[in-house]
């Protein structure tokens, strides 16, 4: 009678378990992300629904380095996909005609996120689609809508 108790005992635990969503379906990736510039980012879940992303971007306008932590939700029909969001910061560095413009040589604020994760089946390969608002707060103090992109990286682990 034992056997047979904790034999329904695990099986019970193993079955709620895998009905447990877990997002993260890789837990690093690097490669580039293409939005008012050119950057490159890289991801890593640092819980099965948690998420860092850091960032550096090259512009016209000079260099910005973002990071960013995301929170996972996963699309309950397709395998690999989640839509996220989030807060974060940037730190920017101005090129030489932007300094005088802005009368500053650094752009600090803060940053959201909100996008879309696909992990592609069978590939190591991580495609992601986000918007980024920023708020530049030291610097050129306004809100930038033009940041976030389209992303491709290669997963790591």
């Amino acid at each position: 009678m034992k056997p047979t108790l904790l034999a329904l005992a695990l099986s019970t635990v193993i079955i709620a378990k895998a009905q447990d969503v877990n997002v993260a379906t890789y837990h690093s990736s690097l490669g580039v992300k293409i939005s008012s510039g050119v950057a490159a980012s890289y991801k890593t879940f640092i819980s099965n629904k948690n998420a860092l992303e850091f960032q550096t971007t090259f512009f016209r306008q000079g260099l910005r380095m973002v990071g960013l932590y995301e929170f996972h939700k996963p699309f309950n029909n397709v395998d690999g996909l989640s839509w996220y969001f989030g807060p974060g910061a940037h730190v920017g560095i101005w090129k030489k005609n932007y300094r005088d413009k802005y009368n500053s040589t650094v752009d600090v604020g803060i940053d959201g996120v909100l996008g879309i994760d696909y992990k592609v089946p069978s590939l190591p390969i991580n495609l992601s689609l986000d918007w980024q608002p920023s708020l530049s707060l030291l610097g050129n103090a306004a809100l930038s809508p033009q940041f976030g992109g389209i992303a491709i990286r290669y997963i790591l682990d």
